[in-house]
């Protein structure tokens, strides 16, 4: 594997031991054993600096931003540490091509369909950004890979330390060749799927939760993860249309909860109901109907489970017939209905305060 991060990058030149030099005594610091990095011209970087030549690297190629001394680390802190998070960057491969079979977890991020199918078929999702990487590791989530833009790589040093994972380091304009678009939050991690738990497992330990029938947009599924989650409920069932919660912009939008909410898909729609009600849910179906109650209305009941359908045509005949109750959000000026995801997050609000 290379280790170059750029033409005019650091390169690893092999030393046993090497200090920093320095207009003083307080300057001076012992490197790491093994390695001492170097750029092509000037003083040699130890690792508390190699950061700040990645993110401040000058425009002249052969010239570098240098900096004051960071504050000397804690008692804690060893050789091994600072070399472990050096290696942690470099060990990143630049890669230039886009087409570079490596990066085949990567290609048009925003081809639906093909994504739909390829991700299935590899068992694998993609994260978006610094903080959601973070929340899918945390969940458990195996990392396949990390990419990073270039000019993010300082941003990400201990998150690529932590992890195991190949790190791959592109140019901004080769990574939008490759994903399709620009990918200002500098990082994405092509991330292992887990097995979905059963409904019955899911409802098992549930009191309120949220149910989706044909929610086929991902923003809004993953708002309503965000809104449920949020708002204190406990799952989320989806009915076997519904859009897939791990979808990149699922899980951009939902900054994360869909990574940490427990969910399950329903594998009959035309008998999914009958489960929640055996497992004691009192069914409350959202709908604009004048005619129904207003969700401020409801009983508190112990277990509750909130319906919520499709962006166009809400809730099917077959559901809301097989609904306990026919519940709805009081509306002004003439407006009959509100967005799916707004509406899941004023309901979910209504009811977390029963």
């Amino acid at each position: 594997m290379a280790t170059a991060i750029a033409t005019s990058s650091p390169v690893l030149t092999p030393r046993t031991r090497s200090r920093l030099p320095g207009p003083d005594a307080s300057d001076r610091r012992d490197t790491p054993a093994s390695f001492v990095v170097q750029p092509s011209a000037g003083r040699p970087l130890t690792p508390w600096r190699f950061a700040d030549y990645i993110g401040h690297q000058s425009q002249d190629r052969h010239a570098f931003s240098w900096f004051q001394a960071r504050p000397a680390a804690p008692a804690v802190a060893s050789h091994n540490w600072l070399h472990d998070r050096l290696a942690s960057l470099v060990a990143g491969l630049r890669i230039t091509d886009p087409v570079d079979p490596r990066l085949a977890d990567y290609v048009r991020l925003t081809d639906v369909h093909l994504r739909r199918s390829m991700e299935a078929a590899e068992g694998l999702f993609i994260a978006e950004g610094e903080k959601v990487i973070r929340r899918a590791i945390a969940a458990g989530y195996p990392v396949r890979s990390l990419l990073v833009a270039e000019d993010k790589l300082a941003t990400i040093a201990d998150l690529a330390q932590a992890c195991p994972a190949p790190l791959y380091v592109l140019p901004a304009a080769a990574a939008e060749r490759l994903t399709g678009y620009r990918v200002h939050r500098g990082a994405l991690a092509s991330m292992q799927r887990l097995p979905l738990p059963s409904p019955a497992e899911v409802l098992a330990v549930a009191r309120r939760i949220v149910v989706l029938e044909d929610v086929v947009d991902h923003a809004n599924v993953g708002a309503v993860f965000r809104c449920a989650a949020a708002l204190g409920f406990d799952a989320v069932l989806l009915a076997p249309r519904c859009a897939d919660p791990l979808y990149r912009r699922a899980v951009r939008v939902s900054m994360g909860a869909v990574l940490a909410l427990p969910y399950a898909r329903l594998a009959d729609w035309s008998r999914g109901l009958a489960e929640l009600r055996v497992a004691g849910f009192r069914l409350l179906a959202l709908t604009p109907d004048p005619a129904a109650t207003p969700i401020s209305h409801v009983t508190p009941e112990p277990k509750l489970a909130l319906l919520i359908g499709s962006e166009g045509t809400g809730l099917s005949s077959r559901w809301l017939a097989e609904a306990d109750l026919a519940v709805r959000i009081p509306m002004r000026h003439g407006i009959d209905s509100l967005n799916a995801a707004a509406a899941a997050a004023i309901a979910c609000y209504l009811l977390s305060r029963s």
